[in-house]
Order: structure tokens, then C-alpha cells, then sequence
């Protein structure tokens, strides 16, 4: 499955400081980024620093529209905050001269720590291996600010900070942010937050009220429909197809909304994963974001667009035993092949755009960032600054020192290229397990062509105890016996959004990121086991059904 052709991609380079011993071409458009950083005083990168995104942008933006106003939008949670009253006297800690007895920030001077030391691939070189015979070790120590030895230490991130994060990181993700997608409106800003399921928890609490009904795909991350559920607020599903969630489908429930019949007013908010779906898989093409996008605009919704998975789109997928796509001959390639994001055709500032470092550096950092207008960053800065705070300064300080001082933007992108090669590997060794051991009358897919998961139907219908049991029978019976084979998958089930809906159909979920090789062909060599046990087929390995196009991942 070939991914989509993207719109331009107007990015720029980083290389000024940065080592490269086996880069990909130096070729990516526009200007160097470090070059074109504006210096600041060393005030602004000092202790609880406030900082705003815009400062750190390269390019004008003036001559785009302006974003709407979402007063109209904000739950009257979000309208009343008026933020941290204590907070807001940093921005008097970088004036000249100025004498400090004003805030409660703990002396560095009795902090436990005197220096930090990690050690990391050289560019080009990434595998574990590597890393460990020949990898670089970054140094950050106490006092580097103070000593002119760097603009980020422990001194300053191991202190309090700010809600949108220090102005060190935040400075990177904004010029990220502006390289790959380049919002199409001015007044975009960003904010970092502790990763996206926060991001998420703190946009209902932003835009939805008690009662409140919001829009996902038919089969969603359940974690996203439990971060709601409390507040009151739950999940219609959109159906879907092979290329995620359908624009007409969500046009057609929106038109025909009947407020007294569904209980609660017509949604105006819409949770999508585009890009490697959980639990899908599925990813949309550059015109069904358009498709979704413009019905978005016609029924004013405001789109909160997850994408953890963006930069694990995995190279073309030609079928078993063809040869390998070459990878991506330069940056420019590489971010031409990626799949455009709504937030680069957003012109209203309808899109929040959450991201992540969980999927391409570490889930534990709980680092993320935050992409939308400055009116939304705002009201979502007045939240952090009195819930969740900004991320931890010791990953902070742990990813500035990776990604600014060491990678820089291009060597990111070497590292992103990188991961979408080993995923593309992983993707192949599933593929070919299931084409090989599981049973072809029962079992089919699509091809995933980003992300974690492979998403398989499994048909009930041939099941010998259907339709005497239900779906959600067959479903339980299967699963248990996966586990007695000693296989562990998800249940499609799980992740359909509204509990009182029966499924329609049986799916399972399996990923294919963390195991090995040999473990994920073995495993899959389990299931299929049990699946001819559950179903009542002969023994062999049978060659499975591959859907390539049209409905085959079967989420109508």
C-alpha cells in the first residue's frame, strides 16, 4: 500500500555545531536554523524563564490569515481560569539587574546533583550496538549557564519552571514544528506538555461540558474514551474503512443530529488519530484529511488531531518476497513522503495538534508538545500552569541536550529515518508470519502503513457456534484460547468507543513493536493454532487473505 502523495513541505536545515559523521544530503530547503536563531540574553534562558514560541519562529507569518476566535467553544472550566497569579511575576526575572525575594525557587546550591552524563549514537550511526562500542556521552553540569558552557544546566531545569516548559526545548520544538508542517495561519503557537494523554484530559477540560458527546473513530484508543468518561463526557463513533475515519459518514451524522433523541447537543469536538490508527492501523491519505478537514468547516468543529504515530510511516508495502523501496535519499525526501497533517491545512485554527517523543525516543520522558492558535495555547497554558506544571526538567534537560546540542534537526530527521527503516522490518516479519501460518478462510487484513499495530478480522461467521453465540462470545472464546496457546492479542472489542454497541464484527489487535523477530513469527504461528482450534479447521499453514484496497480492515 503505496502511502499518498503529501503537498509540499517547506523545511530547513540545522547542521551549525553539529557533528555528522554519515549524514543523509544536506539538501532540505530553506535556511540554516541555528543560523538564523536570533541571540537572546542569558536572562532568558535563566530559572522559571517565561517564554513564548513566536519569539523562536524563523519565517514571517504576517501575510497568513489569523485564526478564529473559539470563545464560542470554551467550556466555562476553561473561560474561568485565570492561571497562576505567582507565575506570572517571571516574567520580571529577566530584567536587568533585578534583585529577587519574590519567588519561592529552592537554592541550586542544595540541590543533590553536580553533573549528568548520557551516552548516545552518533549520528549515522544508531544502532544499539554501535551505541554502545562508539556512542557519544553529552555532559550537562551545574552551573553550564553561568560558566557560558551551554544555555541549559541542572541549576536551571532541576528548578520550578513554567507550564509551557523551558524556553530551551520550547525553542526546538517550535522551529520542528514550523520545518515540517508550516501552519497556514499566523498566529500559531506551541507549548509542551507531559505527553498527549495530558494534552487530551487538559483540551476536554477546555473545550466540553458535563453531558457532552464527542466524535472518534468507531474502533478509538480506549484510553482517550476513559480520560473522558469521568468528566461526563462520551464517544460517538464514525465508521471507517481501510483508510480511516469517512468524511461523508461524519457529515451524515452531524446533519442529521437530533439533539432530543441523542440526549445532548450536536458535537462540535472530533478526536482522530490519522496517521497508524490505534487500534487500526489505519492512516488517512492526504485527501481524506481534505474531506474530513472541510466538514469540519462546514459544521464548525474543532479538531483535537493525536499524532503519536506521525513519523512512523513505514516505507511502501509491495507485497511478500518483493524487493526493499529504497529508503529516502535526503530530508527533502523524507518529508515529502510523510502523509501532510491537518494542522499544515488548517486556516482557522480549528486543529489541536498533540505530539509526542513517546514513540520515537522514550515513553518515559513524558514530554510531548502542543501546536494550535495563541488563543487556544493560552487558555491551555492557564491550565497547566495550575495542574500539571510543565514536564520534568531532568527530561527536559536530558532531551535539549540530544536533540539541540547533539542531533540538531537534521540529525532528528537521520533519526527518525532510522526508526521508520527498523518499523518497516518489523511490519515485514509480521506480514510474513500471518501469510504463512494463519488460516486463510477466516482471517484477513490490510497492510499497515504507519504505526505499531496490525489490525485482524477474524470471520465469525465461519465460526460453528455462530450465530447460536454472539460475537462478543466467539470474541472471548478466541481470546481465552489465544492466551491457552500461549499468544497474548488485544481484543477488538475493547476498543469500540460506546460500550452499549455490540460489535458488528470480530477484529484483534497485535503489535509488532517491542518483540523480537523470532518471537513475533512465533507468536503469530500460536494464534494461528488456536485459531483453527476455536474454529474447527484442519492443521496447515494455508496462505492468508491480504485486502490491499478497499473496506478490507472491515470497520464499516
Amino acid at each position: 500500500m503505496t502511502p499518498p502523495a503529501a503537498i509540499e513541505v517547506t523545511a530547513v536545515t540545522d547542521t551549525q555545531g553539529v557533528t555528522l559523521p554519515d549524514p543523509l544530503q544536506a539538501n532540505i530547503k530553506s535556511n540554516d536554523i541555528y543560523g538564523r536563531r536570533k541571540k537572546g540574553a542569558k536572562n532568558q534562558w535563566g530559572v522559571a524563564a517565561a517564554a513564548d514560541a513566536k519569539t523562536f519562529r524563523h519565517h514571517k507569518h504576517d501575510h497568513k490569515p489569523s485564526a478564529k476566535s473559539w470563545d464560542h467553544r470554551l467550556s466555562k472550566e476553561s473561560a474561568s481560569r485565570e492561571g497562576s497569579s505567582l507565575k506570572q511575576a517571571a516574567k520580571y526575572l529577566a530584567k536587568p539587574g533585578i534583585l529577587s525575594l519574590g519567588g519561592g525557587l529552592p537554592s541550586s546550591d542544595y540541590f543533590p546533583f553536580e553533573s549528568l552524563e548520557i551516552k548516545v549514537p552518533q549520528i549515522g550511526h544508531f544502532s544499539e550496538q554501535e551505541t554502545k562500542e562508539s556512542g557519544i556521552v553529552l555532559h550537562a553540569g551545574k552551573h553550564d549557564l553561568a560558566e557560558d558552557k551551554s544555555i541549559f544546566d541542572i541549576a536551571t531545569a532541576f528548578n520550578y519552571g513554567q507550564g509551557r516548559g523551558s524556553a530551551q526545548l520550547l525553542r526546538w520544538v517550535t522551529e520542528h514544528t514550523e520545518m515540517v508542517h508550516s501552519p497556514r495561519y499566523s498566529d500559531w503557537s506551541c507549548t509542551l506538555s507531559i505527553g498527549s494523554t495530558s494534552g487530551l484530559d487538559i483540551a476536554l477540560r477546555m473545550f466540553a461540558e458535563r453531558g457532552d458527546l464527542i466524535l472518534s473513530e468507531e474502533y478509538t484508543f480506549a484510553t482517550a474514551v476513559e480520560t473522558a468518561a469521568p468528566m461526563g463526557v462520551h464517544v460517538v463513533g464514525v465508521p471507517m474503512d481501510a483508510e480511516g475515519l469517512l468524511p461523508d459518514a461524519l457529515d451524515n451524522i452531524l446533519s442529521t443530529w437530533d439533539p432530543v433523541a441523542r440526549g445532548a447537543r450536536k458535537p462540535f469536538l472530533l478526536y482522530t488519530v490519522p496517521t497508524g490508527q490505534n487500534p487500526t492501523g489505519a492512516t488517512q491519505g492526504a485527501a481524506r484529511r481534505r474531506g474530513i478537514y472541510a466538514v469540519a468547516q462546514k459544521h464548525d468543529l474543532y479538531i483535537l488531531e493525536d499524532e503519536p504515530y506521525y513519523f512512523l510511516q513505514m516505507q511502501p508495502y509491495t507485497g511478500p518476497n518483493a524487493p526493499d523501496v529504497p529508503p529516502p535519499a535526503s530530508h527533502d525526501e523524507f518529508l515529502e513522503s510523510l502523509v501532510p497533517s491537518l494542522l499544515s491545512m488548517d486556516v482557522d485554527g480549528r486543529v489541536m495538534r498533540l505530539d509526542s517523543f513517546s514513540k520515537v525516543l522514550a515513553p518515559g520522558s513524558r514530554v510531548g508538545w502542543v501546536t494550535a492558535s495563541e488563543q487556544v495555547i493560552a487558555r491551555y497554558s492557564k491550565h497547566a500552569d495550575v495542574s500539571t506544571q510543565g514536564p520534568s526538567g531532568i527530561s527536559q534537560l536530558v532531551l535539549f541536550k540530544l536533540l539541540d546540542e547533539h542531533f540538531g534537526h537534521e540529525g532528528y530527521l537521520d533519526w527518525l529515518i532510522h526508526i521508520r527503516l527498523e518499523y518497516t522490518k518489523r511490519r515485514g516479519v509480521i506480514l510474513e508470519a500471518c501469510e504463512r501460518y494463519l488460516p486463510k478462510e477466516v482471517v484477513s487484513w490490510v497492510p499497515p502503513m504507519a504505526g505499531m499495530f496490525h489490525w485482524l478480522r477474524i470471520d465469525h461467521r465461519a465460526h460453528p457456534s455462530y450465530p447460536a453465540q454472539s460475537i462478543t462470545d466467539i470474541e472471548d472464546t478466541l481470546y481465552l484460547n489465544i492466551i491457552e496457546h500461549n499468544a497474548l492479542m488485544m481484543k477488538g472489542s475493547w476498543f469500540i468507543p460506546d460500550k452499549s454497541v455490540s460489535p458488528e464484527a470480530l477484529f484483534l489487535r497485535a503489535t509488532f513493536c517491542a518483540a523480537s523477530s523470532e518471537n513475533i513469527t512465533e507468536a503469530i504461528r500460536r494464534v494461528g493454532v488456536a485459531v483453527r482450534d476455536s474454529f474447527g479447521l484442519a492443521e496447515g499453514k494455508g496462505e492468508a487473505v491480504v485486502e490491499k484496497n478497499g473496506n478490507g480492515n472491515g470497520v464499516h
